[in-house]
């Protein structure tokens, strides 16, 4: 098991020694993020811009515009706590960097609520052409960071990332369309289609083995993909994220649903209009209702709601 955190500090490091335009700035969490591994191969091209998020956001737009693939690191809710900075000196600019936010969601544990990144989906997806990638495993993450290298961009794309290591559930070679979610667990008339992001999708999956629902993994949250939703209808659809259930995953999909007029019921599980509380990450998804165990319980018991 391993944490997409080090995906990306791993990928970047392999990506960068063929592309010499990628340079990474840092906001005093190089350790944590894992862009100090791109530090330590090319100091040359890396950037220790201190506890300064608005700085790094600013040097990134000017580094953008000439010419530099630009890799920006930071905790999730310090990074996207910059929502002005990154509205005005990316967004609005279409620098085509890539933000990357770690230690996103209940899962980093007891650092305590002021370093959990959940509402950043929110505040990112709401931002004009931006992109919003979140990623399951190690391997997925590897993917995704080698195509930001290796891609012309067109726009600001913020990847989230977990602290915690994952289960591995898509091979060293997945492949994948940018934008598109991804049918992991078919049946035929399902009773419930589940669609999941990020690293509780491992926990997902264990909740649903031995049940009648499709479960479709969703990494990309903006662009959102309308296609496979609008293919796998169900009189119920479930959500789940490790995120604010407001403005995240279950916010883009019930977008689709009413857009589309499908007549579907939909549940959101995760974390519901709080604050949570600090304490180990398998204590606070149980709390939370975000571990195996109470995720099996809430769909059985929406699927009982949905016969009666």
């Amino acid at each position: 098991m391993k944490a997409t955190r080090d995906a990306f500090g791993d990928q970047l490091v392999y990506s960068g020694e063929t592309n010499k335009s990628i340079v990474a700035l840092s906001a005093d969490l190089g350790k944590a993020t894992k862009i100090n591994k791109f530090a330590d191969a090319y100091p040359d091209r890396f950037f220790e811009i201190g506890i300064a998020e608005n700085n790094m956001i600013g040097i990134a737009s000017g580094l953008s515009e000439h010419g530099y693939k630009v890799f920006l690191a930071s905790f999730a809710s310090f990074l996207t706590g910059k929502y002005d900075a990154i509205r005005c000196s990316l967004s609005y600019s279409n620098s085509p960097c890539v933000l990357v936010g770690t230690h996103a969601g209940l899962a980093i544990g007891k650092d305590g609520v002021t370093q959990m990144g959940l509402e950043d989906i929110s505040l990112m997806r709401s931002l004009p052409d931006m992109c919003v990638i979140n990623p399951s495993t190690y391997n997925q993450t590897k993917a995704f960071v080698k195509y930001l290298c290796e891609n012309d961009l067109d726009c600001v794309n913020y990847l989230r990332l977990g602290r915690q290591p994952v289960a591995e559930f898509y091979d060293d070679h997945v492949q994948f369309e940018f934008g598109n979610g991804i049918v992991y667990r078919h049946t035929d008339n399902p009773d419930a289609v589940v669609y999941s992001t990020g690293c509780v999708l491992s926990d997902v999956l264990n909740a649903t083995e031995d049940m009648n629902i499709t479960v479709i993994d969703m990494p990309f949250i903006k662009p959102i993909d309308k296609e496979i939703i609008l293919n796998n209808k169900s009189e119920l659809i479930i959500t789940v994220e490790d995120h604010s259930i407001i403005g995240g995953l279950g916010s883009a999909v019930s977008e689709v649903i009413t857009d589309h007029g499908l007549n579907s019921r939909l549940c959101r599980i995760g974390v519901n209009d709080t604050f949570p509380e600090s304490g180990s990450p398998a204590d606070l998804y149980a709390k939370y209702g975000l571990n195996s165990a109470s995720i099996k319980e809430r769909i059985l018991r929406e699927m009982d709601k949905q016969r009666n």
